[in-house]
């Protein structure tokens, strides 16, 4: 299962597995600046860009995916695009793949909330399917593995279906009139990635 936490009055989800795969690559990344400057001095760090590369991919790729959940909206952040959908914007939530949010604009998925694999579905235990939102349900109470509340998907799929039911029950969601998703490009990381991708290139190159 993912981990939230409260940032600034809202509530950000993340995988349990985003700070181990940062940290793996921000270790390799560190080591090997450590060996560079211990075989060839400081000016080897001129040729260790693509050491950097990994540790930002890591963090861009890892750590700053989220599902971010305020009081008038939840937002994707993914590494390529964040995208914002008012709870007046959902109409259905998915988990087939990953946490898939659906509006009347298209469907939205969480690349930090992922559905599990074989191990994370044996892993479900009574409680992981009991007491969930009643919209987590499908014929004969059944729910798809990816709603178990055990799993990445399962648990950030719990929190979008509990607080949207809250407030469609009390009223505070018109469903007739549904709001502006708002899609924005993370520019300033696609960036990031394309000059480090060019200085290693270049530092490559250079390379005796």
């Amino acid at each position: 299962m993912g981990r939230s936490m409260e940032v600034a009055g809202a509530t950000v989800f993340k995988p349990r597995t985003s700070g181990w795969f940062t940290g793996i690559a921000v270790l390799v990344a560190g080591g090997g600046l450590v060996s560079v400057v211990a075989t060839e001095g400081l000016p080897g760090l001129l040729a260790g860009w693509p050491l950097l590369g990994i540790a930002y991919v890591g963090w861009w790729l890892f750590w700053y995916p989220a599902v971010v959940f305020a009081e008038d909206s939840v937002t994707l952040r993914n590494p390529l695009a964040t995208v914002r959908v008012p709870w007046a914007a959902l109409i259905d939530v998915d988990t087939k793949y990953a946490l898939k949010l659906v509006t009347p604009s298209g469907s939205f998925t969480a690349w930090a909330a992922p559905a599990p694999g074989v191990w994370g579905t044996h892993a479900g235990k009574p409680e992981h399917v009991t007491n969930l939102p009643s919209t987590s349900y499908g014929p004969g109470r059944s729910i798809r593995p990816g709603d178990l509340k055990n799993t990445d998907s399962g648990y950030a799929a719990y929190l979008v279906r509990s607080r949207w039911q809250d407030l469609v029950e009390n009223g505070a969601v018109d469903i007739d009139q549904p709001a502006r998703v708002r899609r924005t490009w993370n520019w300033r990381h696609l960036a990031a990635a394309a000059l480090l991708v060019a200085a290693a290139a270049v530092s490559l190159n250079l390379a005796p």
